[in-house]
This record gives C-alpha cells, sequence and structure tokens, in this order.
C-alpha cells in the first residue's frame, strides 16, 4: 500500500536545506516512534532535492525585464520622431492623460486579478501586470494633481492620496505588493508633509529628518502590534512590521552619521566622536531587538537586531579609527573580527545540527 502510494504521489522538489531539514525530522519521528520505518521511508520518497532554483531565475528574469523595459522606453523617447510626436502631446490637458493612466490601471489590475485565478502557478508574470498597473496609478494621481495644483507646492497630499488608493487596492486585491507601495507612500506623505509644515526649513518640532523617522519607524512598529491578531490585518502583518523596522533602523544608522544636525554645512566640521551617544542609543535599541527576538520567537526581530547591531558597530569603527590607524592593522583587526563572528555562528549552527538529530 505504501508502495503504490510512493509512486502515484508527485514528488515534492524542495531546496537542499530543506531537504536537511525534514530527513532530520523524519528520522527523529521515526526514533520517537511516532512512524514505522516503513512510513519513514515512504516520506522521504516522497521529496527530492532540485537541481536548480527556476523560481528564483523566473523572479530576476521578470524584473530585469521590467528593468529592460524601461531602458528600452527611455531610449525610444530619445528618437527624434518621437520627441516631435512627445511635443505635440505635450499639450494635452493633464486631466485627460490621467483619466487615460487612471484607464490602463485598472485594466491592468483586472488582468492581473484574471491572471491571479486563473494562472496562480505564474506568480512572478502575474505580478509583473500588477507592478505596471502601480505605476499607471503613480501617473494617474500625478498628473490630477498637476490638473488641480493651485501653486501652494502642497504636493504631500498627493502622497496622501496614494496611501489611500494603494492601502485600498492592496485590501481589495489581497496583493501584498500594492501594499508594500501603499507603506513606501505613507512614508513619502510623512517625509514632505513635514517639511512643507516647516516650509522646508532644517527641522521639525526641533528634529531633522533621520530623527522624524525614528518616530515614524516606532510608530509603525508599535502599530503592527496592536493590529497583529486581526484578521484583516494577518495578510500585510509581515509586510508592514519589516517596512516599519526598515524606516527605525535606517533612521538609527543615518542618527549615528549625522547626528541631530539638519545642515550638512553645520554637519561637517563636527568630530565623529562627539556623535557618540547617536551609536549608544543605536546599539542599544538594535540590542533590544536582539533580545526580544530570541525571548518571544520573533524571528524579524532577531534577525533585523543582529544585523543593524553588527552595522552600527562597523559603522562606529570606520569613523572613529580610519583616519588615526595604520592600514595594516585596521584591515587586520577588521579580518580578525569577522573570523571571531563566522567562528561564533559556525558553532551556533552546528549546535543547532546537533540538537536536531536528536
Amino acid at each position: 500500500m505504501n508502495y503504490e502510494l510512493s509512486t502515484i504521489m508527485s514528488k515534492l522538489n524542495i531546496d537542499k536545506g530543506e531537504s536537511e531539514f525534514l530527513n532530520s525530522a523524519i528520522t527523529q519521528w521515526e526514533k520517537d516512534g511516532l512512524v514505522s520505518a516503513e512510513q519513514a521511508e515512504t516520506l522521504r520518497k516522497s521529496y527530492e532535492v532540485k537541481g536548480f532554483d527556476w523560481m528564483r531565475l523566473a523572479k530576476y528574469s521578470f524584473w530585469i525585464a521590467l528593468i529592460c523595459g524601461g531602458v528600452s522606453f527611455t531610449f525610444l523617447i530619445a528618437n527624434d520622431a518621437v520627441i516631435n510626436w512627445l511635443k505635440q502631446l505635450y499639450y494635452t490637458p493633464d486631466i485627460i492623460i490621467s483619466i487615460v493612466s487612471a484607464v490602463m490601471a485598472a485594466f491592468l489590475f483586472y488582468w492581473g486579478r484574471w491572471r491571479e485565478r486563473h494562472h496562480p502557478e505564474k506568480i512572478f508574470s502575474n505580478e509583473a501586470v500588477i507592478f505596471t498597473g502601480i505605476l499607471f496609478t503613480a501617473c494617474c494621481i500625478a498628473y490630477l494633481g498637476k490638473t488641480f495644483d493651485d501653486g501652494s507646492g502642497h504636493y504631500s497630499l498627493l502622497f496622501l492620496l496614494s496611501v489611500f488608493v494603494y492601502g485600498f487596492l492592496g485590501w481589495r486585491m489581497n496583493s501584498k505588493l500594492i501594499w508594500l507601495f501603499a507603506l513606501v507612500s505613507l512614508g513619502s506623505w510623512f517625509g514632505t508633509e513635514t517639511g512643507y509644515q516647516t516650509r522646508w526649513h532644517d527641522y521639525f518640532l526641533g528634529m531633522n529628518y533621520p530623527l522624524r523617522f525614528v518616530l515614524f519607524g516606532v510608530v509603525l512598529v508599535s502599530v503592527c502590534h496592536i493590529l497583529r491578531n486581526r484578521k484583516w490585518f494577518a495578510h500585510f502583518w509581515e509586510y508592514t512590521y519589516v517596512v516599519g523596522l526598515l524606516y527605525l533602523f535606517l533612521s538609527l544608522w543615518l542618527l549615528t552619521i549625522f547626528g541631530n544636525y539638519g545642515d550638512l554645512n553645520k554637519w561637517y566640521p563636527v568630530k565623529q566622536i562627539s556623535l557618540f551617544y547617536w551609536g549608544i542609543i543605536s546599539a542599544c535599541t538594535a540590542a533590544g531587538f536582539l533580545v526580544y527576538g530570541l525571548k518571544n520567537k520573533d524571528d524579524i526581530a532577531r534577525e533585523f537586531g543582529i544585523t543593524f547591531l553588527i552595522i552600527f558597530i562597523y559603522t562606529k569603527y570606520f569613523e572613529y579609527f580610519w583616519d588615526n590607524t595604520n592600514k595594516t592593522l585596521f584591515f587586520a583587526i577588521l579580518a580578525a573580527s569577522f573570523w571571531l563572528i563566522g567562528r561564533k555562528a559556525e558553532k551556533i549552527w552546528n549546535l543547532k545540527g546537533k540538537r536536531s538529530k536528536g
């Protein structure tokens, strides 16, 4: 019976790492008596290691295709005949361009949804269609803004409109890609709105841009934890959490370099050692997320914590010792430190491997 089942079932095509994990799990189950030796052998025959990651190739190929398409379009509009045609389109009313872009975006979103229902296996080509629809949506909003522009320069309202448009479309279409653009638009709105409120001066409530986005990241991460158990938010929770942490940690990293200086001319003569407290604050924040991730089995917080803790430490190392240390010694210390990190990581990996084998 098991033999017949194994011959009928189609084998799973998985990565080498996934295969090693399943092998160790099945071996453990067999030792614990959860499955018989015959069942364990049947399970081992139900999958095979794939020789090449075709899905990754497909993903990169579609993204490269979009980039090359953009480059191709750039060269196209550089053609004299096309330039003359575009000069005629220059006088096309902005509202017409906005409407045409909206129609194209609606068509592409509909087509993308249709492809997702009828060809769900074509993941990356479907995403490419949705991504093109996102670009047309941005074009629609931009030209809509030009249509109703009153010269106030309050274009942050266009980003705010984008947040609602992308947010609704992402929620309605259950699309993480569109939701990601809603989060990017939200950050763009926050940055431009705070700039507009200060008439584009260097500080908003005494904060330069990096410090503002530290608070923005904190708020976004806090909202993620508040809405974590909400059913409607579950599909977008991880993306929102990751983006919030990116806003937070990238802003902290910029603070370790520039401090709360809004003017580069004022920052340039300042010695980096005088900004040490920003490095301490950032390192403590990263360490806090690392500890939190380890205690609560939060892989995202743990990985962000350890990654940016290392980034903060090495950023300060370059700032403080690059100009005052012999380059041979500088890189020798750098090599030794990475060797120690690698050795420690190797020990942790081997320890986990021994535990998984029982």
